[in-house]
């Protein structure tokens, strides 16, 4: 069994409501994603000897998480507050992404996770630094 990964950035406004600290103000990240793939190597074809094609991965990532996702205000729709600020900035033409719970570094790992995993790959985990020195790992 292999292991491959493959590192993205992208960047994201939000804030966490209800926090205790100065993340209850609207900031941003630079998040770093490394999104590791398990299986084992094709047998034939032209993709033989690879777990995925990094091309392929790079593909899917930037279509699933990063064009949607990429310097947008993330948002928990289930938030009164955090809706308004998203209202007004989609009226302003904006970019927002809405998430079903808060939008910590962990529930946005656990949701990349869930939505490349739903795409049929094969996902042994996910790390997402949130600072060069802070990430959280969701893992199968």
């Amino acid at each position: 069994m292999f292991k491959v990964s493959k590192e993205f950035t992208f960047d994201i406004a939000h804030l966490l409501d209800g926090h205790d600290g100065k993340c209850k103000n609207l900031h941003g990240h630079t998040y770093r994603l490394q999104v590791e793939i398990t299986g084992n190597l094709y047998k034939c074809g032209p993709k033989k000897g690879m777990v995925i094609d990094f091309s392929d991965l790079k593909t899917i990532v930037q279509n699933l998480i990063l064009d949607p996702m990429d310097h947008a205000f993330l948002y928990d729709c289930n938030s009164e507050r955090k809706s308004k600020i998203a209202k007004l900035l989609d009226e302003l033409a904006s970019k927002t992404f809405a998430m079903n719970h808060r939008t910590t570094a962990e529930e946005i790992a656990r949701f990349i996770f869930n939505t490349l995993q739903a795409e049929g790959l094969n996902i042994s985990a996910i790390r997402l630094w949130e600072t060069p020195t802070s990430f959280c790992e969701y893992c199968s």
